[in-house]
């Protein structure tokens, strides 16, 4: 880490407990605080802390359990690990409107060239996975974002460097302790972008015809849904759904029976959106 890093004071003593999205100038940040539970083991929720948290926590569902790596895929990490730890510069993460992902990379990107930043701000990167997504009974293979709403950028952290991040359009700060923007630790990096490096190298190996098991999801339906039984003995019946298995293509759900709660099995072509 370079010695000229912003004067905001944060940097010599980190609390712990105190995280935030840094929103302006290190040494007039404003005190909107949100605690973004860096230590990547809290539970999953909506909020941008868990989101962060979920890049290196996976899901914990059965069916997302990982898949046994071969000897190809533990070489192919084996070379992604040995690529992070001899290059310069730390990982940081920053902060971006949803969806906005790319344009921010691009604009990083951009800006890096005009502002002749090539030394200090190396490379921008939008972690991605593959997923077979299930939609209105069809599957097909999608390539998305891991984690709307932020962006990797390796960089040597100064005045001139943090200022040409953050003033990204689009970018909304750092991802920070006490106003002081905390880099990532190798093994979190490598967690983020392996999904992105299997990927890839299945695709050279085989041509692009044939990629690794990939994770499965359900795109019509989600976890604390109302929906309505139209198949089955419950036909006509409402339901809340409490768990989903994308891979069976079945869910269990709350239906009331004679004024009480009665967990039931459904499969998806059982149910319809109320």
């Amino acid at each position: 880490m370079s010695d000229n890093t912003p004067n905001d004071g944060g940097f010599d003593e980190l609390d712990a407990d105190a995280i935030e999205i840094d929103l302006g100038l290190p040494e007039t940040a404003e005190s909107d605080d949100l605690d973004l539970g860096l230590d990547f083991g809290t539970d999953q929720s909506q909020s941008d802390a868990d989101m962060l948290a979920s890049l290196t926590e996976g899901d914990d569902e059965p069916e997302d359990e990982p898949v046994a790596l071969d000897a190809d895929e533990e070489a192919v990490l084996a070379e992604l690990r040995q690529q992070l730890r001899s290059q310069i510069g730390d990982w940081y993460v920053i902060h971006t409107y949803s969806g906005m992902e790319n344009r921010v990379k691009q604009n990083l990107d951009n800006r890096v060239k005009t502002l002749g930043m090539e030394d200090y701000i190396f490379e921008a990167v939008v972690p991605t996975e593959e997923v077979i997504e299930t939609r209105n009974g069809a599957r097909k293979s999608v390539t998305r974002t891991v984690l709307p709403g932020y962006v990797l950028v390796r960089m040597d952290l100064t005045d001139a460097s943090w200022a040409a991040v953050r003033h990204t359009p689009s970018v909304t700060g750092f991802v920070a302790h006490a106003n002081a923007p905390v880099p990532l630790s190798m093994d979190e990096v490598e967690k983020m972008l392996a999904p992105a490096a299997l990927a890839r190298a299945a695709a050279a190996a085989t041509g692009g015809t044939k990629s690794r098991p990939k994770k499965v999801e359900i795109a019509d339906f989600n976890v604390g849904d109302s929906v309505m039984v139209v198949a089955g003995p419950f036909a006509g019946v409402h339901a809340t759904i409490t768990e989903i298995n994308a891979n069976s293509q079945r869910l269990k759900a709350l239906v009331e029976i004679l004024g009480r709660e009665t967990p039931v099995d459904l499969t998806l072509g059982q149910i319809q959106r109320v």
